[in-house]
């Protein structure tokens, strides 16, 4: 194939790292940021519209097999393009109001985005390095946007280092499984005869450093101080969009990479995702801050992933997938509503005692977060019960009863904390008269859509369901389907 040709599999990640350098030589010369934010809003909605056009393209590698495109890369990427999208949305009025809106917010948003959409077509442990760091440097940075802020500066600097820990651990078992294989495209991985010790401490590595990029426990530690220090704004992109990709790289690892020894990693993935779900959802029981608690809430939401991640099946990463999205857009919508609050001045909105009365004060608002806890909890009609039904179902099908157990207990006990915040609005009076600064329209049309898609996709799912469950037979070498290249 004619590398020309090929070029045009990643043209969004080609648009989005134009669109990144481009934004910033705007920034150098233009004090006006909103010139910034209009051209990456542009820029993101462009590689979006190329993204959702390539899931309806016959899956396959190009540039020597580094690279997949098409299937779950697609969608991967879309989803993590429209999460990126909607948060760049909300970020306007919200760095306004705190006295941060600077241009190179949105190029380092734009360099992020560029490594997690490469991250999502990897097809070789470089590639999946070179996505994962680029993503996470990009990152960093941002943690500690808000240089006044020694909060956010501490939560950067502990992000960093033990990022730096963790990529030590991907490294490592980049290298142990290039030893052990010979080679470092993900399908001759899954080829190796010789599974020694070697092997499998190359994967046991592998494993610890997506477990760090998706904080699962125990390595989970610097989840809730980096998303209660960084900018709001920040916070929500990471919980979603960097979640999203590194989940559809490590469904790439393990359905074409390791596909071959499933029985061998199943238990250890059903035991990290009965730890986390359980420690994710008892801590956030006791956090008073609404966003430590939302951070040890989206650690809860791991745990459910890697409940599908385990049952290692073609209908189990559809369903993961489908998860992915929904979570985007529950946790966009939530944050941004926390960001709303947060910016007014003379106001502390930390705390979920401080939600009290506001469902009365501002009823659409009200509304809106409503959907989201309600979503986030597993409610129908909404997105987050067809996710987590379509994810318990897989499991079951494959024998993991006790562990989607678990997994049902501890979505009982997330309707505390979830329900608090509901509880607080609607049925706690104001603590104090608060003068707030109306929402601007923008703001409120992009809430409002993000909760019409929640309802929309819990009430008619098979579109979405038929789509993703297409990508992933084209992207992965499940034996138990006869797919392969």
């Amino acid at each position: 194939m004619e590398s020309t040709a090929e070029l045009l599999f990643i043209l969004p990640a080609i648009i989005v790292a134009i669109g990144g350098v481009l934004v910033m030589m705007i920034d150098a010369f233009s004090d006006d940021a909103d010139k910034s934010y209009w051209t990456a809003t542009a820029v993101l909605g462009l590689a979006l519209i190329f993204s959702i056009r390539d899931m309806f393209i016959p899956g396959g590698t190009a540039f020597h097999d580094m690279m997949v495109y098409g299937g779950i890369a697609a969608y991967g990427g879309s989803v993590v393009l429209f999460g990126t999208f909607l948060c760049v949305l909300l970020s306007r009025d919200y760095l306004k109001a705190i006295g941060y809106h600077f241009g190179e917010m949105y190029s380092m948003i734009l360099f992020a985005t560029t490594g997690m959409v490469i991250l999502v077509g990897a097809n070789t442990l470089i590639t999946l390095f070179l996505g994962i760091e680029t993503m996470s440097v990009a990152l960093y940075v941002l943690a500690g946007f808000i240089k006044k802020d020694k909060a956010g500066i501490e939560a950067a600097l502990k992000y960093f280092l033990l990022g730096a820990f963790a990529t030590g651990f991907l490294l490592y078992g980049i290298a142990l499984l290039y030893g052990a294989s010979g080679s470092i495209i993900l399908t001759d991985i899954a080829a190796t005869e010789n599974q020694g010790v070697l092997f499998w401490m190359g994967v046991a590595m592998l494993f610890v450093g997506f477990f760090f990029k998706i904080s699962a426990v125990p390595f989970h530690m610097w989840t809730p101080d980096v998303y209660q220090g960084a900018p709001t704004n920040i916070t929500a992109y990471m919980a979603t969009a960097a979640k999203a990709a590194t989940i559809v790289a490590f469904i790439l690892v393990l359905g074409r990479a390791l596909y071959a020894v499933q029985s061998e990693w199943t238990t250890v993935l059903s035991t990290i995702a009965v730890i986390t779900m359980i420690l994710g959802n008892l801590i956030a029981l006791v956090q008073d801050n609404i966003k430590r608690m939302l951070a040890y809430s989206s650690i809860a939401h791991v745990g459910y992933i890697l409940v599908g991640l385990a049952a290692g099946t073609a209908t189990a990463y559809s369903a993961v997938m489908y998860y992915i999205f929904a979570y985007t857009l529950m946790n966009v919508g939530a944050f941004g509503v926390v960001a709303y609050f947060e910016k007014q001045k003379g106001c502390d909105f930390t705390s979920v005692e401080n939600y009290a009365g506001l469902g009365y004060k501002f009823p659409l608002l009200g509304v809106l977060m409503s959907i989201f806890m309600f979503s986030l909890i597993g409610v129908p009609p909404f997105a987050g019960f067809i996710g987590k039904y379509l994810v318990f179902s897989a499991a079951i099908a494959e024998g993991l009863t006790a562990t989607v157990i678990v997994a049902a207990l501890a979505s009982v006990v997330a309707v505390y904390y979830y329900l608090r915040v509901v509880i607080y609005m609607y049925m706690h009076e104001a603590k104090e008269s608060y003068n707030f600064v109306p929402p601007t329209l923008a703001f409120t049309v992009t809430l409002t859509i993000i909760a019409a898609l929640i309802l929309y996709f819990g009430i008619i799912p098979a579109g979405l369901i038929e789509v993703i469950t297409n990508g992933v037979s084209s992207s992965t070498m499940l034996e138990a389907n006869g797919i392969s290249y």
